[in-house]
C-alpha cells in the first residue's frame, strides 16, 4: 500500500470545496456555538478568501492524497503486469510558511470509506518526507479538541500539543 500528494486537479475543487464547507461549519457550530447559518457562511468566506481564485492560490496548496494499489494483470500472451491504480483518499491543505521553515496544515481529511486501513498516518509520513527535501523544519496545524481520532494520530506521529485555543460567545 502506498500514498502519494499530489497537486488538486480543478475538477476535484468543487468536491473539495463542498467537503470542506459542510465539516468547517460542523466545526464552528461545535467549538463556537454558532447557529447553522451563520456557519455555513463562514465557511464559505474562509474557502472563498483563501482561494479567490479558484484552486491556485500564491501561499496555500491543495493536494489529492491518493492510495495506489498494485493489481496484476494478464495481456493476451498469458504475461502478467503489475498495473498501479490510483485512487482518491483524501484531501490536504497545506500552506508553506518561508520565513521559520514550516509547513502549517490548514485541512486534512481522509474520506470516510478510507478511514482505518492506516492511510493517515501514510499520508502525513509522505507529506514530512516532501517538506525535509524541501528544506522544512517543522509541521504545525490546529485540532479541534472534540477530535480524538486526529488528535491520537498526530500524537502517534510525534507531534506535541502547543497550546488550547478557547473562545466564549457573548449574548
Amino acid at each position: 500500500m502506498k500514498i502519494t500528494l499530489r497537486a488538486m486537479h480543478e475538477d476535484e475543487f468543487e468536491a473539495y470545496k463542498e467537503y470542506f464547507i459542510g465539516d468547517y461549519a460542523q466545526e464552528i457550530m461545535d467549538n463556537y456555538g454558532h447557529s447553522n447559518l451563520v456557519a455555513i457562511k463562514m465557511a464559505k468566506e474562509a474557502i472563498n478568501a483563501s482561494f479567490p481564485n479558484g484552486i491556485s492560490s500564491d501561499n496555500s496548496s491543495l493536494l489529492s492524497i491518493d492510495l495506489i494499489e498494485n493489481s496484476p494483470q494478464e495481456n493476451e500472451l498469458t504475461d502478467v503486469n503489475i498495473v498501479e491504480r490510483a485512487q482518491l483518499a483524501g484531501y490536504l491543505w497545506r500552506i508553506i510558511n518561508e520565513k521559520d521553515n514550516s509547513c502549517f496544515i490548514s485541512d486534512f481529511y481522509i474520506l470516510p470509506s478510507m478511514r482505518s486501513k492506516g492511510l493517515g498516518k501514510l499520508a502525513i509520513l509522505e507529506l514530512e518526507k516532501e517538506l525535509k527535501v524541501a528544506g522544512l523544519q517543522q509541521i504545525k496545524l490546529r485540532v479541534a479538541y472534540q477530535n480524538v481520532r486526529a488528535t491520537q494520530l498526530y500524537k502517534a506521529l510525534g507531534f506535541n500539543i502547543t497550546g488550547i485555543n478557547m473562545s466564549k460567545l457573548l449574548t
